[in-house]
């Protein structure tokens, strides 16, 4: 599971750099640029659109050993490999237009001052952001602000060609939505995304996997989790993600460097478990798939570790299929020792949480807990990066061996670098509210992610005999899981047992200031996320809306969260936080008890109830507060490009840090590099 950044007003995004068989450093990189202080760090690349470009450091790296950093290489060039599998999976022509739009790019020489040039640009930015002609948030399609008769100029002017529909796809309202997760609707027929082929609809999906049995009852395996579903003749058939099948040249990619990094890795935990990866890239089979997140799982010592395959399921409709995804960690010791108190008491947390008793673990086990460095990322967190991961996402795993959570410190110090404070003193109610939030704002979120991994997302079990929460919850499995884990940090945010365990030094300042930060964002803030009129689409936003809409329904009698309109504002001010824990406390009850019963009817009435629709009046209202701001709603990041320095014999003797100066000079290096699918029927 991934944690978005919450209680503020941008998502994360984060690229990564690599070199295809390892080309001459003059040949990667135009110029290096100046060395930078950590005092004069430039944090901010450039903004366009709704967008801001940002650059992170990579702390830790210089005490890491050769060894280490060969190995950290090699998991980054393995990652970048399968990057362009990302592509393909958000949209069936992403591909074909991205090497369209940067030949247009690269080569033509006609006016690039004019209006409808700056709009191709941005456009082509903002597709290269959202890996994909679809929103990475909204799952809207990206509209372009150049019409078709200039588009056919360029397409002329540069000799560049496309079909007839992708050509028309760019402008008309086909494939509108990558992931529809309306009501009522085909879900699977209506998504844009790739993972199912023409004709096949949610009633296919469910009836073709509800026939698979797994081996053992007790350990499902994750059935359609690296595969394309499509009819051939009018039968379901599965294309596999592995090597010699879908997606194979890239694969054979991510193999070859992680074959180098097994050689490197850092003891026989560490190497079997990639060995593992390996074997499951070669032969698809989701038997090794839970041998490896197994023994990936158990594999804790150690300075590095890594993300690497087909993950999170966010993308599909019907939450079967992972999307690709890696990133590349350095482990950060002082604040993980720091926070290892959490998985220490995780035991305490659970026995002490307000979930009926039967859906308590009576023993947590192997929930481990760092905050890390991201050395690079790729595929589904690149642009978009979490600042938290806890995995493996099978139930059963995180019963029965554990679970690692991670907080990716050096992206969130990034995006504490890179912002103000104007946004927040337009949306806080009182002064009050500011400074609590000046103060400890940050600490408050740096807990909440760390109480949503560790703890929330280890919390609680399944009733026997019921299924896998995408089977029993389908369409809504993700932002209920997702908030049912954010209401575990909230309960305890409020909680003198932190400041016990030493993680702050004032609880109730710490957690009133994350209260307020998360009523404010699930019910006022995010919304500047969305166009005027539409309905909350994404996992994160609905259940941060679900989650805060609900507790202040039930707050009303008592004036628990006040609605307050001043000056023809709205602002949302907490009149009593230990009523509102008790209210988080009850819907995280309600929440566990749902997944746990897979009460799907529940489900549907919580999150279509609360977490779906917006008043538009008061989204019109925050619209309009907003446009005083230019600071983008939403934030990225291009990764540090790692070259090898090698002897003459071909030795790798070191690193060189390189920062992109630009993110058009990334991508197009991408391109140029990892281009692994050049064909993808």
């Amino acid at each position: 599971m991934k944690l978005n950044k919450i209680l503020v007003f941008t998502a994360f995004i984060a690229f990564t750099v690599g070199c295809k068989n390892e080309p001459k450093v003059q040949d990667q990189i135009d110029q290096k640029e100046a060395e930078i202080t950590e005092e004069k760090f430039e944090y901010v690349v450039e903004q366009f659109a709704d967008l801001k470009i940002l650059r992170y450091q990579i702390p830790g790296w210089d005490n890491l050993t050769l060894k280490e950093q060969k190995l950290v290489y090699y998991l980054t060039q393995a990652g970048l490999s399968g990057r362009d599998i990302m592509w393909d999976q958000n949209y069936r022509h992403n591909l074909t237009l991205r090497k369209a739009l940067e030949k247009i790019y690269t080569t033509y020489d006609g006016n690039k001052t004019s209006k409808d040039w700056k709009a191709f640009e941005i456009y082509l930015k903002r597709v290269w952001f959202s890996n994909g002609i679809h929103h990475h948030y909204s799952n809207d399609k990206i509209k372009p602000e150049f019409d078709q008769d200039y588009f056919s100029s360029l397409l002329a002017a540069t000799g560049t060609e496309v079909s007839k529909e992708v050509y028309e796809v760019i402008f008309n309202e086909a494939d509108a939505k990558k992931v529809n997760q309306a009501k009522g609707v085909d879900n699977v027929a209506l998504s844009a995304v790739n993972f199912y082929g023409p004709g096949v609809t949610n009633d296919d999906v469910e009836s073709f996997y509800g026939k698979m049995k797994s081996p053992n009852p007790e350990k499902p395996l994750s059935f359609g989790l690296n595969s394309q579903l499509v009819k051939e003749e009018g039968k379901l058939k599965e294309r596999v993600y592995k090597s010699g099948g879908l997606y194979g040249t890239a694969i054979d990619e991510i193999i070859k460097w992680l074959e180098k990094a097994k050689t490197v890795a850092e003891n026989k935990a560490q190497g079997d478990a990639i060995g593992l990866l390996i074997e499951y890239y070669k032969t698809g089979d989701l038997q090794t798939w839970d041998d490896y997140n197994v023994a990936w799982t158990a594999a804790t010592e150690g300075n590095i570790d890594y993300i690497n395959s087909f993950i999170e399921v966010y993308n599909d409709p019907l939450g079967y299929r992972g999307s690709y995804e890696t990133i590349v960690q350095i482990k950060d010791f002082d604040m993980s020792k720091k926070m290892s108190v959490l998985s220490e008491n995780a035991q305490w947390f659970e026995d002490e949480s307000p979930l009926m008793d039967e859906h308590k673990k009576k023993n947590v086990v192997g929930v481990s807990y760092k905050v890390v460095a991201v050395a690079g990322e790729a595929g589904d967190a690149s642009p978009s990066t979490p600042i938290g991961v806890n995995l493996p996402n099978a139930n059963w795993i995180r019963a029965a061996v554990g679970s690692k959570s991670v907080s990716l410190g050096n992206i969130i110090g990034a995006y504490n670098n890179a912002g103000g404070s104007g946004r927040l003193k337009e949306f806080v109610h009182d002064n009050e509210e500011f400074e609590l939030e000046e103060k400890y704002g940050q600490l408050g979120d740096k807990l909440h992610t760390a109480l949503h991994e560790v703890v929330g997302h280890a919390s609680g079990q399944l009733n026997p005999g019921v299924g896998e929460t995408k089977e029993t919850l389908k369409n809504y499995a993700s932002t209920m899981e997702e908030g049912r884990a954010d209401l575990v940090g909230l309960y305890y945010l409020m909680d003198p047992k932190l400041q016990e365990l030493g993680l702050v030094e004032d609880w109730e300042k710490t957690g009133k200031a994350a209260y307020d930060g998360y009523i404010r964002n699930g019910l006022l803030t995010q919304l500047i996320r969305l166009n005027l009129g539409d309905d909350v689409e994404e996992a994160h936003m609905r259940n941060r809306q679900w989650v805060s809409a609900w507790a202040f329904e039930q707050g009303a009698k008592d004036n628990v969260i006040e609605k307050v309109t001043r000056d023809g504002k709205t602002y949302y001010d907490i009149k009593d936080y230990q009523k509102l824990r008790e209210i988080f406390g009850r819907l995280l009850r309600e929440t566990q008890r749902i997944k746990s019963e897979g009460d799907y009817k529940a489900a549907e009435a919580l999150v279509e109830g609360y977490g779906v629709k917006v008043d538009q009046d008061i989204h019109a209202e925050i619209l309009k507060r907003n446009e005083q701001f230019t600071s983008a709603p939403y934030s990225g990041f291009v990764n540090p490009v790692l070259l090898p320095q090698k002897d003459d014999t071909g030795e790798i003797t070191g690193f060189e840090i390189f920062q992109p100066k630009t993110f058009e000079e990334q991508m197009l290096w991408y391109s140029k590099n990892y281009n692994f699918l050049p064909e993808v029927n």
